[in-house]
């Protein structure tokens, strides 16, 4: 499976400057709100050196990566739960991606204009929340009086997803978000029941000299997760051969790309991991949720595998890189046998028995 990750934010604080640094994929980042109205989607493979290694130890014909789908969607304004802007197409498109990353402007640049006059953090997350919430808040109420009308007909259980339903909407009628609280939708696909994470837009300097955000920012994201990145150096970093790329790194002073920190914090808000194949004919990343069995695993590469699982035959990483062959990790007694109740780890390479 690929993360589908959704790049949000007012218009003009970098959301398609920083997806096209990403993806190295060029849209149009005209200084104007609403310059992006369809989403833009951009598959990116996950860095990981491991998978790379892999490769070479196995002699692989090819190699595989995990993906990243991203998504830049349109600048929200105020009022876009009620169509101002581009709206419920906005939201849509919100409501189609897995997590939501938030780009919030953090730098000041007196030539790029800013929808509520200057840079804002804080004020930008509440903005994009409160649309998000009435939006919900929208959808919950309609399933309410649906539900209410069950009630009266004595349908089974109308009675307590209307009380389900009616905390979800006393939660977001205080400002809550459910993904915060854990709070699950039972089905209605809510906007704020996805995982956020934050996008700090810096410059250069704020970059580099590792900037961190304020009391005021960290009180208002609780703890979901966030990273700083600066989008004109991403851009710098996507127009450059592969072979100057790791040399600017340096000169930077970067241990790692903005990407590989975005798609490392994507994997812990998703509670995803990877585990690996490999062989001659390709070794390939596989992306599963943290605390999948054997054959939830398996169900990564085809149905079958987790439906006619027998056993997985297992070893770790680390293991197999200093056996430095399969044939010297059997030797050594590495590999082991594993059956359905084994818990697969963040790096596991497992070859499949069915």
């Amino acid at each position: 499976m690929s993360l589908k990750i959704g790049i949000v934010g007012l218009p003009n604080v970098g959301k398609s400057t920083l997806f096209n640094a990403l993806t190295r994929k060029k849209v149009d980042i005209s200084n104007y709100p609403f310059c992006t109205i369809e989403p833009n989607v951009g598959m990116v493979a996950v860095p990981d050196e491991r998978l790379s290694a892999l490769t070479e130890l196995s002699h692989s014909k090819k190699t595989v990566p995990a993906i990243v789908e991203f998504v830049d969607i349109a600048g929200l304004v105020k009022g876009a739960s009620e169509g101002e802007g581009l709206g419920n197409k906005f939201l849509s498109h919100i409501r189609d991606t897995w997590a939501i990353a938030h780009v919030v402007r953090v730098f000041d640049d007196p030539d790029i204009t800013h929808v509520a006059g200057a840079p804002n953090p804080v004020s930008d997350i509440e903005v994009l929340e409160y649309e998000l919430i009435l939006k919900d808040l929208e959808t919950v109420s309609k399933r309410l009086e649906s539900v209410q009308k069950e009630v009266k007909a004595g349908k089974k259980g109308a009675v307590e997803e209307s009380k389900y339903l009616e905390e979800i909407k006393a939660t977001l009628g205080h400002g809550g978000l459910l993904s915060r609280l854990n709070l699950d939708s039972n089905g209605l696909l809510l906007l704020t029941e996805k995982p956020f994470m934050y996008v700090c837009n810096a410059s250069e300097k704020q970059a580099v000299s590792e900037w961190s955000p304020d009391a005021a920012f960290r009180e208002k994201i609780g703890a979901s997760p966030y990273v700083v990145i600066s989008a004109k150096i991403e851009s710098e970093l996507a127009a450059l051969p592969e072979e100057e790329y790791e040399e600017y790194m340096r000169e930077m002073g970067l241990a790692e790309s903005g990407l590989a920190k975005l798609i490392r914090t994507s994997y812990a808000a998703l509670g995803l991991m990877t585990f690996f194949t490999t062989g001659e004919d390709e070794s390939r990343a596989w992306t599963v949720p943290i605390g999948s069995t054997a054959p939830r695993a398996g169900r990564a590469i085809h149905s079958d595998f987790e439906q006619k699982f027998i056993r997985a035959e297992v070893i770790g990483y680390d293991k197999l890189i200093e056996a430095g062959s399969y044939v010297r990790a059997r030797e050594q007694g590495l590999l082991r046998i594993e059956g359905k109740e084994y818990v697969v780890k963040d790096g596991d390479i497992i070859e499949f028995k069915i």
